[in-house]
């Protein structure tokens, strides 16, 4: 099964043009269906039935595997097994009629205005990490980007004078701008912070971590937390905590929805109209009185 698998790999990479985040995670999930599969005496892929991979989804939930982690590898195994069947190596595809795990959508956390504002106060000294840290958190929450676009931006990304950043990918850009406040970050971390890390070495990279290396999703993950609770925060923050947070921000600001999906991203406009439901909405008296009284 393992040439099988590696030939799905180099369709994944040559004719799909799926991302390395995207091959790295099938040839992940693959790589333990065959392990289970080797266990169950099979070795061959036209001996794998439904029953078998049945077998397999229940083996991962006895395991304690989250139903979108089952999920996940289950899209893995279908568009493998489908792949099979398309290439006439297989008869019958074993995992068409699979059902995955139901899985019930967590509400993402959404900071208060408030709460990113102390959030983005923390790293307040003159340090290089500190100057480093304050403008990526700046960053992250000023356009809305996802924190693989934020340590995969080069400095060739960033337009400072105009105060926009390009984000790309294997198939498309886009152009998400940011403000006066993030500019200074950005501009503070240039001219000391950023210089002092690498040590006079040089770097594509925007954000580089305190050995002068590309910052990697850990250590920014590390660096969000630290602050989080530095700041007081009791939600569960994560790096997409200031994504969902900028979102809701827009939207509740009056943002046009359609600007403010393609600032993210999203390709359906129906994950974008989610976010709705987390906007807080004004008083109707309260904002009639705002708008009114003489003394407002």
């Amino acid at each position: 099964m393992e040439t099988e698998i590696k030939q799905f790999m180099e369709y994944l990479s040559q004719e799909k043009k799926a991302s390395k985040n995207t091959q790295v995670s099938y040839r992940r999930d693959l790589e333990q269906m065959a392990e289970y599969l080797r266990s169950q005496g099979i070795m061959e892929t036209e001996k794998v039935t439904r029953t078998v991979l049945n077998s397999y989804i229940l083996y991962l939930e006895r395991q304690g595997r989250a139903s979108t982690t089952i999920s996940r590898m289950l899209a893995s195994v279908k568009a493998f097994f489908h792949y099979e069947f398309r290439q006439g190596k297989i008869k019958r595809d074993p995992a068409e009629t699979l059902k995955t795990p139901r899985v019930e959508k967590k509400a993402p956390t959404i900071l208060t205005v408030d709460e990113v504002t102390s959030l983005l106060n923390q790293p307040g000294g003159g340090s290089p990490k500190e100057v480093r840290d304050k403008a990526m958190l700046e960053l992250l929450y000023a356009t809305g980007i996802r924190v693989s676009e934020l340590i995969g931006l080069r400095l060739e990304d960033v337009n400072l004078p105009v105060g926009f950043i390009v984000c790309k990918d294997e198939h498309k850009e886009r152009t998400v701008p940011f403000g006066k406040t993030t500019r200074q970050a950005l501009s503070q971390y240039l001219e000391q912070a950023r210089p002092a890390l690498l040590k006079g070495e040089g770097s594509p990279w925007l954000f580089v971590n305190c050995s002068g290396g590309s910052m990697s999703r850990q250590g920014f993950w590390k660096i969000i937390k630290y602050y989080g609770e530095k700041a007081g925060i009791r939600a569960d923050i994560t790096p997409h905590t200031l994504r969902h947070s900028f979102a809701a921000h827009l939207l509740g600001g009056g943002a046009d929805i359609h600007a403010v999906q393609t600032m993210l991203g999203h390709s359906d406009m129906a994950t974008t109209q989610a976010y709705t439901a987390y906007v807080q909405r004004e008083d109707p008296v309260r904002t009639a009185y705002k708008t009114a009284h003489p003394r407002q």
